[in-house]
């Protein structure tokens, strides 16, 4: 599957980076195009000059909004970056046509992070615009959620984010929802925390958008999961998980045939990858509220049989029972299996009513704490009002 990737914002900016670097990784690695287009759109040029895989010229990297920024950001008010991003968006479609091979792409994949100014104001906005011009193509959206303590001290994200939810849902045709707070590690540093936090966010796409455009005969799976079935599978909430297990790298000749040992363990290093990969799903959710779900199996082709994948999808039929499942398998790896699993259609999203709910809850006090400024600025300048003045 091709995608054009869309960052928008800080957070969204640099996860698109990370798309970059995949698409090359796999430009080299397999001789493979997964994403021919890559830009970052933002109102800050600091940010934008941070970036280091996305090509550096103005077609790729979109400062919008210079006029009313200065190019220094909207400070977190996302109605501002929703503003900016009406009056710009001609700018950023006309940018995605630079692309080479625009139109055999199969659809645009759009990143933002929810509490920010730029990435949340201007999502829906620009995913909108986008779906009227090219609506025979998917329009898909990754939002990062805000770590916990981001939520804890500032308010603000917390309006932002339920703001930013309600808004793409009503837009795109998925929204694939990225928890920070599930991949943070404890012992990095904030730099590398962040640049660790979104190369994992992106890692689950590699096997995925790689599997449908392979080209090698002996790489083909025995049941290819193409962009078809990617579309077909992803629809309203989502979460994606990745999972992996190392093999043996050397064996006998008789030991996969003969021993019974080494067959129950290839099957148990397939459960081992895909409890992993449902353990660190991007949300967190209820396999049972699914409606749709895929799972992709990546391993070499002599690690991939029969009793493998019914144990695996006999599994998940029971951890998801609603849903249409979806498989493929991928003989391109070496020296492990990987499973990549989507969970789509999701009735109920814990994370995302909480957000509605507590937003709803923030608004009157936002307000309220407003009216109290203005209360005490008046009262300042009724108090200043019989001194004389300079000006």
């Amino acid at each position: 599957m091709k995608l054009v990737v869309i960052g928008l914002g800080q957070c969204g900016s640099r996860v698109a980076d990370e798309f970059a670097r995949l698409n090359k990784r796999a430009r080299a690695q397999r001789r493979i195009e997964i994403c021919p287009g890559v830009f970052a759109v933002n109102t800050d040029a600091a940010d934008l000059s941070g970036l280091a895989t996305i090509k550096s010229d103005y077609q790729h990297r979109i400062l919008i909004g210079g006029r009313k920024t200065g190019g220094h950001g909207v400070g977190k008010i996302n109605e501002l970056g929703a503003e900016v991003a009406r009056e710009d968006v001609d700018k950023v479609v006309d940018a995605l046509r630079s692309a080479k091979r625009f139109y055999e792409t199969d659809g645009f994949l759009l990143v933002a992070g929810a509490a920010g100014g730029t990435g949340s104001g201007s999502i829906p906005i620009i995913t909108q615009h986008i779906k009227e011009r090219y609506p025979d193509k998917p329009v898909y959206a990754l939002v990062i959620l805000p770590f916990e303590h981001e939520e804890e001290t500032e308010e603000r994200t917390i309006y932002n984010t339920a703001v930013c939810l309600k808004s793409i849902d009503s837009v795109a045709d998925a929204v694939i929802l990225m928890d920070n707070q599930r991949y943070v590690r404890k012992d990095f540093s904030l730099k590398n925390n962040l640049a660790k936090i979104n190369s994992l966010i992106v890692e689950p796409f590699y096997d995925l958008l790689c599997a449908g455009e392979e080209k090698k005969a002996k790489y083909i799976g025995a049941k290819t999961l193409d962009a078809g079935d990617i579309i077909q599978t992803l629809l309203g909430w989502t979460a994606i998980g990745f999972g992996k297990s190392q093999l043996k790298l050397i064996k006998l000749p008789f030991e996969r045939t003969l021993n019974f040992r080494a067959k129950s363990i290839e099957t148990h290093k397939g459960i081992q990858a895909m409890d992993e990969a449902i353990s660190e799903l991007s949300i967190r959710c209820d396999p049972k509220d699914a409606g749709r779900a895929l799972y992709l199996i990546s391993a070499p082709a002599k690690e991939m049989n029969m009793d493998l994948v019914k144990d695996l999808g006999d599994w998940l039929r029971e951890l998801a029972p609603n849903a249409i499942i979806r498989n493929g398998d991928y003989p391109r790896e070496r020296g492990v299996l990987d499973i990549t699993l989507i969970l789509s259609e999701l009735s109920d999203v814990g994370k995302v009513r909480k957000y509605y709910t507590q937003s709803t809850d923030l608004v009157p006090v936002i307000k309220r704490r407003q009216k109290e400024v203005a209360a005490k600025l008046q009262g300042i300048e009724e108090a200043a009002k019989d001194i004389p003045s300079l000006l």
